[in-house]
């Protein structure tokens, strides 16, 4: 591949030297950063509930029917905003991205969609238990009113019944036997019940059919979350694709089952991409032209090429190594929050697991420490899990930073990544911004062991694999 495998250690540093000079509010800790934007959350509920209060006469409430049909009205408009939440949440809008991280937007959006199903659960249950106590009806006769009668119902309805069927696809115990891109077009459905459960709102809503001032401020927050989930999640790439026209300029086998793939294009370096961040890669391949999938950068970005490391898990990943010179790609991003800007500390512990490595080489590659400032700690089963060694150890070189491989069964060596082993390579570990990738629970493990050393938590960056 000629110089495209190269490091270029210098051009590297004096974008990690850029970078570093202005952090802004990414100079929050992580926890204060997440209360923000969970404070504009519940203000944004606290409006909603508001809403519902001012436009409610407190004598409608006194009643089991009355009661029931208020607390109806209360969960519906909470579970729609939150699902609206919900789509921001995972809009890939840069700021927020920024902000939290994509990895923890993806923790959210998993929580905030169980909340806003229950919500919307409780709606229609309460709703119809509510006109049925009112009527004098029964339970399945009310339903059946509902839903065939009433304006806009059944419609909504079917939008109820598409999220349910999400949420339940989502749980932990089904995502894992579900592929990444069969599991990403089933959220697809979510827009599709946002745009059925529409109507409905403001032909019975009771909150929107008579108070055109709501109506405005419902649909101006509909309004507003499309267009950011036009512009970055369509129109973005899309314009990214014809400025930079992304193409896959070689592959590079690493290993058994893991290749790298080199993808280059016009003016790059307006990508403002940074080590540890992640694309969303679409390959314009006939078998892969539609499916996205999120890599990690291995090689901190050098305005000449975006490199991605990939294992083969799956059908779409063995196919990348089939990848052939000149393929288009579609990419999305750069995204996601584990970068330089996060550390606090002049000196640097990076701890990897598996493939967990790639985001932690680029790092390593483009954080600028004084000899023995970097530290690389890397965990695999066996000495063929062992990806990019080469590399680490040729960076290790040009950084003088020590590389610990922990090599090793689990079972036979459980001891490598508690406290006593930790502090025993790398003694001052507490004064060290800590940056975890590998699979999952493997940070969680590794953080008690910090936080046991007394390495504080926001000294500690994660980056999780799981969407």
């Amino acid at each position: 591949m000629g110089d495209v495998t190269t490091l270029a250690p210098a051009r590297a540093q004096a974008r990690a030297a850029a970078k570093g000079s202005h952090r802004g509010a990414l100079s929050l800790s992580q926890k204060t950063r997440e209360g923000v934007v969970a404070l504009l959350v519940a203000i944004g509920a606290g409006g909603v509930i508001y809403m519902w209060w001012h436009d409610t006469a407190a004598a409608s409430v006194w009643g089991a029917g009355p009661w029931l049909t208020s607390a109806g009205r209360v969960t519906g408009l909470l579970g729609t905003y939150l699902v609206v939440v919900e789509v921001l949440l995972m809009g890939r809008v840069p700021w927020l991205d920024r902000m939290i991280g994509m990895d923890r937007l993806a923790v959210w959006h998993r929580r905030n969609g169980e909340y806003s199903i229950c919500l919307l659960v409780a709606h229609a249950v309460l709703i119809i238990w509510g006109y049925a106590v009112t009527a004098h009806d029964g339970l399945v006769s009310e339903t059946k009113t509902v839903v065939l009668t009433y304006p806009d119902m059944l419609a909504a309805t079917v939008g109820l019944a598409l999220l349910v069927v999400v949420g339940v696809l989502s749980a932990r115990a089904v995502r894992r036997r579900v592929s990444y891109h069969t599991w990403y077009f089933l959220h697809l459905y979510t827009y599709i019940a946002l745009a059925l459960s529409f109507a409905h709102q403001f032909n019975t809503g009771a909150d929107f059919a008579t108070h055109p001032l709501n109506r405005v401020i419902w649909g101006a927050m509909y309004g507003v979350v499309a267009a950011l989930l036009i512009a970055y999640r369509g129109g973005r790439p899309l314009a990214r694709m014809w400025r930079h026209r992304f193409v896959v300029v070689g592959t590079m086998s690493e290993g058994p089952g893991l290749t790298s793939v080199y993808v280059s294009g016009r003016r790059l370096q307006e990508l403002d991409a940074e080590a540890g961040q992640f694309f969303m890669w679409r390959f314009l391949t006939r078998e892969g032209w539609w499916q996205a999938h999120p890599f990690s950068l291995s090689a901190a970005p050098n305005g000449r090429w975006l490199r991605l490391t990939v294992k083969a898990l799956g059908d779409h990943s063995a196919k990348v190594a089939r990848l052939r010179p000149g393929t288009k790609v579609l990419v999305e991003g750069p995204y996601g929050a584990f970068t330089d800007r996060r550390r606090r500390q002049g000196k640097v512990l990076f701890i990897a697991a598996g493939v967990g490595v790639t985001p932690l080489r680029a790092l390593f590659e483009s954080i600028v420490t004084g000899p023995g400032g970097s530290v690389f700690i890397y965990r695999a089963g066996a000495p063929g899990d062992l990806a990019l060694r080469a590399e680490l150890d040729d960076i290790a070189a040009h950084r003088q930073a020590p590389v610990h491989y922990l090599v090793g069964s689990r079972r036979d060596h459980p001891e490598y990544l508690g406290p006593d082993h930790i502090k025993s390579l790398v003694r001052d570990v507490a004064e060290r911004d800590v940056y975890l990738c590998g699979p999952a629970g493997f940070s969680e493990m590794v953080s008690s062991s910090l936080r046991a050393l007394g390495v504080p938590q926001r000294q500690i960056h994660t980056e999780s694999f799981e969407f």
